[in-house]
């Protein structure tokens, strides 16, 4: 009865969360799978609480259980318990979600204002039409590396966090590339301007 009890409270019975991470660090399926089966149901009602949105509440659950196989180092012990860890990265990610879909929408409805003023305006095509051309020639000017972290951020949509998880930088590096491809594209600009 005791072991009934136990589960009925919401405690795990089996392996402990840090002994599972450690099998998946070993790239044991089993592990994956444990975890899946005492986290997913909290990772999806957390992110559709967040997201409102049941597709998208379930490809967050899918795609940190699929980032925690291919990463479980990125789980620290040390810092604090896996549960609250991992809800937090779900947390996180349906957060991102809706600043993505913000972002979009405000993407979306400058375009279309844009769109709309262009058609009126030829004077603004040729601004407009300058404008890119000096951007596509400071994009070209900066390295690899900052010409990399602006495209990913602003042609892909991703997060600093989500670009350092694909390059494998240190998010401090990638958030500082971003600065510096910034800063260093508006001083073009401006070199533009005065010339």
């Amino acid at each position: 009865m005791s072991g009934v009890w136990r589960t009925m409270k919401g405690e795990t019975t089996g392996p402990s969360d840090l002994e599972l991470v450690a099998r998946l660090r070993s790239r044991d399926r089993a592990a994956l799978e444990a975890l899946y089966d005492r986290y997913a149901r909290r990772v999806y009602s957390l992110a559709l609480s967040i997201v409102r949105d049941q597709q998208a509440a379930e490809d967050i659950t899918q795609e940190l259980f699929i980032h925690l196989w291919q990463f479980p180092h990125l789980y620290e012990p040390e810092r604090g318990a896996f549960a609250p860890w991992l809800l937090r990265s779900a947390r996180n990610r349906a957060i991102d979600i809706l600043r993505r879909r913000s972002r979009d929408y405000q993407v979306g409805v400058r375009f279309d204002t844009m769109s709309a003023l262009a058609q009126d305006d030829p004077d603004d095509l040729v601004l407009r039409a300058d404008v890119a051309a000096g951007l596509r020639r400071a994009l070209a000017e900066l390295d690899s590396g900052l010409r990399e972290v602006l495209e990913l951020a602003y042609f892909s949509g991703l997060t600093q966090r989500e670009i350092a998880e694909r390059l494998g930088l240190p998010l401090g590096t990638v958030k500082t590339r971003v600065r510096t491809a910034l800063r260093r594209l508006a001083e073009a600009l401006a070199g533009d301007r005065e010339s």
